[in-house]
């Protein structure tokens, strides 16, 4: 049994099959046997064969085809026989795959298979079919006899041959649609025993015709020691980053843009989560992006935190106010401000670990409905994993090759064929976005797209550093060996930012390089963007410089900006047009006021107006006959009828509105969008569990108490049971418990001990012998963890456990 070989291992082994298995620890089991259970359960077991590459797949075949009838269990050197021609250092590293993950376990000459494996696999390992005997009696005759067997199989016509080679390739199994007309190649095969009906209405080839039939390829079939070959182009990787580092630009100014817009008129949540089709396509259009491209900047600039969700205070009239807006955080202000390579970084990183698959937006649901973005149904908690399978391989390329789709998808399939099938248009989605991104350029991995992987991989170390060192006495400071982080290397491809621009004579403004957040800042508040890019292009208008005057800028403040950051001299249609708007500026003034008090009576808005009971609203004349406050109209209602004044309310038509009663609603509810990472359960959560090595050991630890707390709490054998002297089991002698507690002793292993104490009474103890001296045994109770004595002479039995 599994759970009697984990209780073999030594501590270290176990914490080894927790890390490369950590939902096992996801909640920590009570003990071995619930470990054991939960090692050997449908979904664990389902979860660490996605992980394995076909080729140890295959091998896993070989051991379910290689199983004894008797036993169940199988060998290295069965495996390597069915395995054929295979690389018997190959096969047995497959092996070492399966052990390691407790998939097979016991010793090479008897290795088990986990009860789960049958469940989740494939009913026909390798593609070949059941065996003869399990299907039907004709069959099984035929196959016993191994001569008449390649008689029949020779004899068989050509359309049924054809049959047979198809089958024997696999699945081994088919349907008789149209095929079980008499005469046929089906009906031929049927009633020479070649093939046997099914239940279900087909027909299936037995193990044995397979194997006879694939005499040529091995038991197997075909196997796939080896990864497929990739044939990369070749690109001039100065090239491929230079591409990538543009694309990054890019991706942050339109990341940039589309926060902005969201500044400009947040949008709102619909009811079902996430942002509506006509709220996308706007912030689209604002950046002029393409919706899938808009889409995954604001994917991955609301998972770096640069965008949020909060309550909305005001509605245009007409309208409900909407519940919840998404609209840029506070660390988006602190985000302009940093550099590109900065800005970059934090998007690529956000975006390589989110739960989010950005290529869904726009898709139709399982309800036919459009899937949105931001919404609940884009969460996809395998993406991080898909991502990093995608750029592994990438990496593994010198740096500017860039192999086709094909070839990485080949190579993905057979890296992990459970997890890639059906997924393939998933990973291409990854290709494209990287390349968005500009973590790829040209087809290529770019130098800071390696680095980027390298941070993330780096994570786990420094968390296991932070465990191992719990008060920081190491420092957390990077080495000098450690490699540049994506924002150096990123940083040494960008252009150096400019604090400066060129001004023309048509009022444009071009900035010959990316500029420094303060220029940019700038620029943003006293000129109108024309074309991005390596050198950026923007115009002075009336409508700018209106609006930089309305931000607080005077006119000799523009006029100092210009002249200190332009490195050619002043247009002087410039300072005509700073001077004639500045002129204007200011000629008509608009203010707001929270209420208005008018009246046909001038003495009685005078009287208000020098009432001293009503100073604190603030009230203004604007006419004779109107007063304007900031306070709202309850509240001046309010404050005038304790003053002993008689107001009426009325509204925007100046009609006199009548006072109801207000009937009491629920508070609304708001939906909000769905967290990003969240709402996934636990299962789904442990990807990002870091298991160090000591919290491994303390795990391990907490099973073993558990586990000897639960043996100790079992009934104790019949021979140390109290009140067994006249029982059917024979009494032990003094020296027969003598020599069992030695053997303890020497084995180091547990031991039930019967025990009489001084009151006669009989008791039993499951414990660890450490010595036996001077008439009395020394032993410890792992359940209490503590060291106990005890009286030789009072001993009455011992057994093993």
């Amino acid at each position: 049994m599994l759970v009697d070989h984990l209780r073999s291992l030594p501590d270290e082994t176990l914490a080894a099959l927790l890390r490369m298995r950590p939902d096992l620890v996801v909640p920590v089991p009570s003990d071995l046997s619930a470990l054991a259970l939960r090692a050997q359960s449908r979904m664990s077991i389902a979860r660490v064969l996605d992980g394995f590459d076909r080729f140890t797949l295959e091998i896993l075949d070989a051991a379910r085809l290689s199983r004894g009838q008797s036993d169940g269990t199988t060998s290295l050197e069965a495996i390597r026989t069915l395995a054929g021609g295979a690389d018997r250092d190959a096969v047995r590293a497959a092996v070492d795959r399966l052990r390691a993950r407790f998939v097979l376990y016991g010793p090479e000459n008897a290795l088990s298979l986990a009860t789960g494996v049958d469940e989740v696999s494939s009913p026909y390992p390798a593609g070949l079919g059941r065996p003869a005997a399990l299907l039907d009696a004709s069959a099984a005759e035929l196959v016993a006899d191994p001569a008449r067997l390649r008689r029949t199989v020779l004899a068989a016509p050509p359309p049924a041959r054809a049959v047979l080679d198809r089958l024997a390739a696999g699945p081994p199994v088919g349907t008789l649609a149209g095929g079980g007309e008499a005469g046929s190649p089906v009906r031929w095969l049927v009633d020479n025993a070649l093939l046997v009906p099914v239940p279900t209405g087909g027909f299936e080839l037995p193990r044995e015709v397979g194997l006879l039939l694939r005499r040529d390829t091995g038991p197997l079939g075909q196997l796939h020691p080896a990864p497929p070959k990739i044939d990369a182009v070749a690109r001039e990787p100065k090239l491929a980053d230079s591409a990538g580092a543009g694309q990054a630009m890019d991706a942050v100014r339109h990341a940039e843009t589309l926060l902005l817009a969201l500044e400009a008129e947040p949008a709102t949540v619909l009811r079902s989560g996430g942002l509506g089709v006509r709220e996308l396509r706007r912030l689209a259009r604002a950046a002029g992006l393409d919706d899938g491209t808009a889409a995954t900047l604001l994917e991955a600039a609301y998972a770096a935190g640069l965008a949020g969700e909060a309550d909305a205070h005001t509605a245009p009239v007409g309208r409900p106010a909407p519940e919840t807006q998404v609209l840029p955080t506070p660390r988006f202000d602190a985000w302009r401000a940093s550099s590109i390579a900065r800005r970059w970084t934090d998007l690529a990183a956000a975006w390589l670990t989110m739960t989010r698959q950005p290529g869904l937006v726009n898709q139709r649901d399982e309800r036919d409905r459009p899937i949105t973005v931001l919404a609940p149904e884009v969460e996809r908690s395998g993406a991080p994993a898909a991502r990093r399978a995608v750029l592994g391989i990438l990496a593994e390329q010198p740096p500017g090759k860039a192999p086709g789709p094909d070839e990485l998808l080949a190579r993905l399939d057979w890296a992990a064929p459970r997890r890639t099938r059906g997924r393939e248009g998933a990973y291409r989605e990854v290709l494209t976005e990287a390349a968005l991104l500009g973590i790829t350029g040209l087809g290529a991995l770019t130098a800071p797209g390696r680095a980027l992987l390298a941070d993330d991989a780096a994570e786990l170390g420094h968390e296991e550093r932070a465990a191992a060192d719990p008060l920081g006495m190491r420092g957390s400071e990077r080495s000098p060996d450690d490699p540049p982080t994506a924002v150096a290397v990123l940083d040494a491809l960008l252009p150096a930012p400019v604090d400066h621009f060129l001004l023309q004579a048509d009022l444009s403004v071009v900035v010959p390089g990316p500029p420094e957040p303060e220029l940019a800042a700038e620029l943003e508040v006293v000129a109108e963007p024309e074309s991005a890019g390596g050198a950026s292009v923007y115009r002075v208008t009336p409508e700018a410089v209106r609006h930089a005057l309305d931000t607080g800028y005077g006119a000799d403040d523009l006029h100092s900006l210009f002249r200190r950051r332009s490195r050619t001299p002043v247009p002087q249609g410039l300072t005509y047009l700073i001077d004639d708007v500045a002129r204007r500026h200011g000629g008509l003034r608009v203010g707001g006021a929270g209420s208005y008090l008018r009246s046909e009576d001038e003495a009685l808005v005078a009287e208000v107006l020098a009432d001293r009971r009503l100073a604190g609203l603030g009230l203004r004349k604007l006419a004779p006959t109107v007063l304007v406050t900031p306070m709202p109209s309850a509240r001046l209602l309010q404050e005038l009828r304790e003053a002993g004044y008689a107001p009426v309310p009325e509204d925007t038509t100046g009609a006199t509105v009548r006072a109801r009663v207000k009937t009491r609603r629920a508070p609304a509810r708001g939906t909000g969008l769905a967290r990003l990472g969240g709402g996934a359960g636990a299962m789904d959560a442990i990807a990002g569990v870091q298991l160090t090595q000591p919290r491994l050991l303390g795990i391990v630890e907490q099973i073993r108490r558990g586990d000897v707390a639960a043996r100790t709490a079992r009934r104790a054998p019949a021979a140390v049971r109290p009140g067994n002297g006249s029982g059917p089991v024979a009494v032990q002698t003094h020296t027969q418990a003598l020599a069992v507690l030695q053997q303890a002793i020497r084995d180091k292993v547990l031991v039930w001990v019967g025990y009489v104490d001084a009151h006669g009474s009989t008791t039993s103890r499951l414990v660890r012998p450490v010595s036996i001296g001077a008439g009395y045994l020394r032993a410890e109770d792992e359940r209490t963890e503590m060291l106990h004595t005890f009286a030789l002479h009072r001993i009455s039995a011992a057994v093993l456990d």
